[in-house]
């Protein structure tokens, strides 16, 4: 069965799957699935296969090429983790949601074709929802409702601009647009919003800190690095990434440095790193795509690292926000160990992951002569120190004692946790071998003396701020306010839209009932009434005068004819000239 379906049809089939299953079966299932689907794409060769056609479309399931590789091969690596993580879970709701995410997520870096894109586009949308709705509070369902309909809005944008494309006689094939025109920009802004770019962000830092311990892990790897994929398959060469990256990497830091709930940190920081990957997109040359492959493949496995720890923290205190905790090195020694292999990762310390693919786009953008932009990476680096890499497991694991003891999590999660960490220090000491599975052949030396001295450099500069900043107690501590991003504009802008859809058209609906329906058709209905009479008087009255009829006489005879209309009966006379009136109309008008 594994050999004859697609790996993205696999994990949903596995997911309907799941909840039929005795427990042990289901731990074993859940562990062996990813890792069967890592060895048939690792066996398969690149190329096309499972393809079809569909409605005069060409559909395409698996499309493996050098890009879509590895992809693949990370979202499979986070996948076992992943599971391995949430192994103690007894939720099937979180467990097979996490295998249509994760399927999804492969679906939309194995699709061929625009159609099956979007398919598994959506599905990843809807599946990722349950993985908030799992934590069950008031918080996360609020949080998973504005989520869904927030990415339903951008599956919409993406489904407009492939319609668009499409209608124009453009292929199904996925393939490279050039940001022109109004499908291009649909396509772009769809996937744009996956990939948190500013403004289209809030919705990361509003859904991930309230998904579940093990749910949050899922979510910092499949969607926003999987639009990272796409825009780097589509858009690759757009100059105004390279801008949009660069100004992604500084806007989330001083969010970060404000937010006292560790996950929301992370959140932050999340967007900073993608920051890195999009503004490599944009510069678009070899070492630039390369850079960000490679940045994308580190960056899921040390921010799942510090996920877990994050949620390992939360599962064993029931806490989260950095002024609640503090000593927990005591107590959680492994737990604090790992996170900072993870910290150190994202602040690409030398012999870690994040310094072998990090400094590549910086790289990139200096070789290109974007000096702006290499100041704004390296301004940026500093601040990823600040925040991710010392102030979430200083404030955390170190800093003042809370008083809160707990021990390091179950097995399965400080495994979950080491795996992560091992591959964080292995690509960072030999990165020779994700090198070798980029989509184009590296000629780059991440260890040279100018290298690691200047990011030493940055780290030590970035330590030497915050200890300075804790000392003189002016380092940010708990705020208790509300701190205004973006979705301020989109609060305050719905309301007020919706007060002017309420006052407008609510309003343009009250006037045209008072002016339609009472006036108009009143009026309507008095003539209506009172036409037979005026219409009589107007035709008898000069008639009686021509007759000298005057004075009371007339009177009276007015008083008789609006008293017989009022009963039905007219005088002879008033019929006959009605009908000679009606009579003379007709003659004239044929």
């Amino acid at each position: 069965m594994i050999s004859s379906l697609p790996p993205a049809l696999l994990f949903l089939v596995g997911a309907a799957l799941v909840p039929l299953m005795p427990r042990g079966v289901k731990k074993a299932f859940m562990l062996a699935l990813p890792l069967a689907a890592l060895y048939m794409i690792w066996q398969t060769p690149l190329g096309t296969s499972w393809s079809f056609s569909f409605l005069d479309m060409q559909l395409v399931l698996l499309k493996l090429d050098r890009l879509s590789r590895v992809f693949a091969f990370i979202f499979l690596i986070i996948s076992v983790i992943g599971f391995l993580f949430a192994l103690k879970v007894e939720d099937d709701l979180q467990h097979s949601a996490a295998l249509c995410y994760a399927g999804g997520a492969l679906g939309v870096t194995l699709a061929g074709d625009w159609f099956s894109l979007y398919i598994f586009w959506e599905i990843m949308a809807v599946a990722s929802t349950f993985l908030i709705l799992a934590s069950r509070t008031k918080a996360a369902r609020a949080a998973a409702f504005r989520y869904i309909l927030v990415h339903l809005f951008g599956g919409l944008l993406l489904l407009a601009g492939i319609v668009l494309t499409l209608s124009a006689g453009g292929g199904v094939a996925i393939g490279a647009l050039k940001l022109e025109g109004a499908a291009a920009w649909l396509i772009f802004l769809g996937i744009a919003l996956n990939a948190a770019i500013p403004p289209l962000h809030p919705w990361l830092k509003d859904a991930y800190p309230e998904a579940t311990p093990t749910g949050a892990v899922f979510l910092s790897a499949f969607t926003t690095k999987s639009a990272v994929y796409i825009m780097c398959r589509v858009f690759a060469g757009a100059e105004v990434l390279i801008w949009v990256g660069a100004i992604m990497t500084i806007f989330p830091i001083f969010y970060a440095v404000l937010e006292n709930d560790i996950r929301r940190v992370l959140s932050y920081s999340l967007m900073n790193q993608v920051g890195y990957m999009m503004c490599g997109i944009g510069i678009g040359t070899t070492l630039a795509i390369n850079g960000t492959v490679s940045h994308a493949f580190c960056h899921i496995l040390y921010k799942a690292l510090l996920f877990m720890a994050a949620g390992s923290v939360l599962t064993m205190t029931g806490r989260s926000r950095c002024t609640d905790l503090g000593g927990l090195y005591k107590t959680m020694p492994l737990t604090a160990i790992f996170c900072m292999v993870g910290s150190a990762s994202i602040s690409a310390f030398p012999l870690f992951s994040g310094f072998v693919s990090k400094s590549m786009i910086v790289s990139a953008a200096g070789l290109q002569h974007l000096t702006v932009i290499w100041f704004m990476l390296q301004f940026a680096s500093v601040g990823v120190i600040d925040h991710a890499g010392i102030k979430v497991p200083y404030f955390t694991f170190f800093g003042h004692d809370s008083g809160v003891r707990a021990s390091d999590p179950p097995w399965n999660m400080t495994w979950a946790m080491g795996i992560a960490a091992a591959f964080c220090l292995g690509i960072g000491i030999f990165p020779q071998p994700l090198y070798s599975i980029l989509p184009f052949a590296v000629d780059y030396a991440p260890y040279t003396g100018a290298h690691v001295v200047g990011q030493l450099q940055l780290l030590l500069f970035g330590a030497l701020a915050f200890v300075l900043l804790i000392y003189s107690g002016y380092y940010p501590a708990e705020i208790r306010a509300i701190n205004l991003d973006f979705d301020w504009f989109y609060r305050k802008g719905g309301r007020a839209f919706a007060r002017l859809m309420d006052r407008g058209l609510n309003g343009i609906n009250a006037a045209s009932d008072r002016w339609l329906v009472s006036d108009l058709t009143g009026a309507v209905n008095r003539f209506a009434r009172r036409a037979p009479v005026t219409i009589s008087k107007g035709v008898m009255i000069p008639l009686w005068r021509l007759v000298g009829v005057r004075g009371w006489p007339l009177e009276q005879k007015k008083r008789d004819l609006e008293r017989g209309m009022a009963i039905g009966a007219l005088p002879v006379g008033v019929g006959a000239a009605a009908a000679a009136l009606m009579t003379l109309i007709v003659f004239v008008l044929s």
